[in-house]
């Protein structure tokens, strides 16, 4: 049994056989310019999560100071060239990956997968690697895609039981390496999921932008959900809310 916990933007809690993974934690309200219309709700303390899963070094996914709130020897598994940034920061349990790597975290083995993104830590470096993740116990697989668009390996993935996949971005138009709720769906149709959960929208806003409920904002599962529906209806679309929670 697994139960995942949306916290917002590409943050969630993946616990999994007992094992507490933490996904590119974002746990402020204010970071670079963006406001969390959201702010999560964390209640763990140093020590209670097994590993942090880093999907690429934007500020928005690899946050410094959400990290500190976790402890200096929390277990961080990276990509390339994220590793030197934060042990220069203190933190002293870091392992960088690459598509195809294998770890072992408690009870579950946790793989390296392709993502399709930009990888530059704005403004001035590293260039890192962009990483999915699936989370692999004896009994289930969940899928965390990072930020990615939908590429033809998603068919190499295996069978999964449960695939986070972002929707959509924090500004009113999406850059490259994101996927909107079509792109989206595209890449569900490669994954072959039994259930999705659209992660990475209505979160994050531009300063000042957060003062009004933009449609941008809060239509993208939505129409992921009436797409899903027509075009996959196999497929379970479970949309939670940030700080809803599911157990599957």
């Amino acid at each position: 049994m697994s139960r995942i916990e949306f916290l917002g933007h590409a943050t969630t809690v993946i616990q999994v056989d007992g094992v507490v993974l933490l996904t590119d934690p974002l746990l402020r309200r204010y970071l670079a310019g963006l406001v969390h219309r959201h702010p999560p709700v964390f209640g763990a303390t140093p020590g209670t999560v097994d590993a942090v899963l880093i999907s690429h070094l934007h500020h928005d996914h690899l946050d410094v100071p959400s990290l500190d709130l976790l402890g200096p020897t929390t277990r961080l598994i990276v990509p390339r060239h994220g590793g030197a940034l934060l042990r220069r920061r203190g933190f002293q349990d870091v392992t960088e990956a690459e598509p195809g790597d294998s770890f072992a975290v408690g009870d579950v083995r946790v793989h390296a997968t392709r993502a399709v993104h930009l990888g530059l830590r704005a403004p001035f470096g590293p260039w890192g690697g962009c990483l999915g993740f699936v989370v692999e116990s004896a009994r289930e697989r969940v899928y965390f895609a990072g930020d990615t668009q939908a590429f033809a390996e998603m068919r190499d993935l295996g069978p999964i039981d449960v695939a986070l996949v972002p929707i959509a971005g924090w500004g009113p138009v999406l850059g490259p390496g994101h996927m909107g709720p079509r792109a989206a769906l595209d890449a569900v149709h490669l994954i072959r999921p039994r259930v999705v959960i659209p992660i990475h929208w209505g979160s994050l806003v531009p300063f000042g932008l957060h003062l009004h409920t933009w449609s941008y904002l809060t239509r993208p599962p939505l129409e992921f959900v009436a797409l899903s529906r027509r075009e996959a209806p196999d497929v379970r679309v479970q949309v939670l809310q940030p700080g809803e929670s599911a157990v599957f």
